[in-house]
């Protein structure tokens, strides 16, 4: 049985690609920020309210983005 619910859903651009965030509320009442970038490639954040998290993942998804940028761009040279 799946704990969580959807409670939110938007998308962000970030150097001219969309990404998908879904927010869900876990039955703690904590609330999960996550993109799917691939299959087993998923970044989640996670924070005490829909905002708190939200924010938080808008925040760092460049980063993390970026990072799987370089990671690629590394991985092609080798």
């Amino acid at each position: 049985m799946n704990e969580e619910v959807l409670v939110h859903e938007s998308e962000i651009e970030i150097h001219g690609s969309r990404y998908t965030i879904n927010v869900f509320c876990r039955m703690d009442g904590r609330h999960v920020a996550r993109t799917r970038f691939g299959v087993d490639d998923v970044i989640i954040n996670d924070g005490g309210s829909l905002q708190e998290v939200l924010e938080k993942h808008e925040r760092l998804l460049p980063l993390a983005i970026t990072s799987r940028q370089m990671f690629h761009k590394l991985s092609v040279r080798r």
